[in-house]
């Protein structure tokens, strides 16, 4: 990872450096992001994203921002027309229980193993956002604001973060009281107080100390 002067960050997301991949002869290149990092409840999802090789045909891309800067049903719409333009997408989860296990990082990396695993075509360079998967036999580059500078890395931030998302809907249904449709298991002041009155369920992360210094707490000296 090298340093970047964050003052040249072009105005969204470009080709620039797939384009130079490609020029020297690097056909298929996946981005990868993450999502869900510093939740405290529901999985780490990661996505890898491969474009088509011809900056042509991802011209309909162009104006893609990463998911941090768009409204969700923003990011609905651009997850549904990056799937129908994509060479190739995959999308891992590392669970709750998992990112107690063996910490967040080694947890995202083990996503992020499962959404390349699950593209339909073996990438030849991965572009990261901030992170570097050390046993992955493939060319790397991991870079400071990848979600703001390579498109393939944006595109792959909204699949991650809208694939997330659906999920946590679905984990909202199974564990009332904790709105994970609202918050997406992240600390919102009404998820603490969810935690303090119902103590944590199966999907929150208990190596996490807000949700440890709950259920560590006598459970009626929660209230």
């Amino acid at each position: 990872m090298t340093k970047f002067d964050q003052g040249l960050l072009p105005a969204s997301p470009d080709l620039s450096l797939e384009c130079a991949l490609w020029l020297s002869g690097t056909q298929i290149i996946a981005g990868l992001d993450e999502a869900g990092r510093g939740a405290l409840a529901g999985p780490v999802a990661a996505a890898a994203l491969v474009l088509h090789p011809d900056p042509t045909v991802n011209r309909s891309l162009v104006g893609l921002r990463d998911s941090k800067c768009l409204l969700p049903a923003e990011r609905e719409r651009w997850s549904l027309h990056i799937r129908q333009v994509a060479l190739g997408w995959g999308v891992g989860y590392a669970s709750s229980q998992e990112i107690d296990a063996v910490g967040i990082v080694t947890a995202v990396r083990l996503a992020a193993w499962r959404a390349l695993n699950s593209l339909p075509v073996y990438p030849h360079h991965l572009l990261l956002d901030y992170l570097f998967l050390p046993d992955y036999a493939c060319p790397q580059t991991s870079l400071v604001k990848g979600d703001a500078r390579s498109l393939s890395i944006a595109g792959a931030s909204i699949l991650a973060k809208t694939s997330r998302d659906a999920l946590l809907r679905q984990l909202d249904i199974q564990h009332p009281g904790y709105n994970f449709a609202g918050n997406k298991g992240y600390c919102t002041p009404e998820h603490v107080h969810a935690l303090k009155n119902l103590g944590p369920c199966d999907v929150h992360r208990f190596s996490f100390a807000p949700v440890r210094e709950v259920d560590e707490q006598p459970i009626n000296s929660r209230m």
